[in-house]
């Protein structure tokens, strides 16, 4: 009986591991795209796109700082029209602050337009 869960154990342990077709890899290019699709959305006003454009960016670079700040200003902008303290608006401030806790020096991409 010992050899039979040896081996059980041993060919479980050699089994490939399994990975998802579906998602690509997580990388700072993936990011980019999703924000840059992201922005094309949010520029046309289409907020809730836009959200899950900057959601994947988040979720393909966590250590991104401008995924954060545009998933944060596309969730204000769905909640701006909300009472004052709703919790959505309490969220947006919260990718806010975790964007800068990320990079302190991060500009959205029109900070320099005048």
């Amino acid at each position: 009986m010992l050899p039979a869960i040896v081996f059980a154990t041993l060919s479980a342990a050699q089994a490939p591991p399994v990975q998802s077709r579906d998602l690509p890899a997580a990388t700072p290019a993936v990011a980019q795209a999703s924000i840059d699709a992201g922005l094309a959305l949010f520029r046309r006003r289409h907020f809730t796109q836009a959200e899950a454009e900057f959601q994947k960016a988040v979720d393909a670079d966590p250590a991104g700082a401008a995924g954060y700040f545009y998933l944060g200003y596309a969730v204000y902008k769905i909640a701006e029209p909300k009472r004052p303290f709703h919790p959505e608006k309490r969220r947006a401030a919260e990718l806010f602050a975790k964007a800068y806790d990320l990079d302190p020096g991060f500009r959205p991409v029109w900070a320099g337009r005048r």
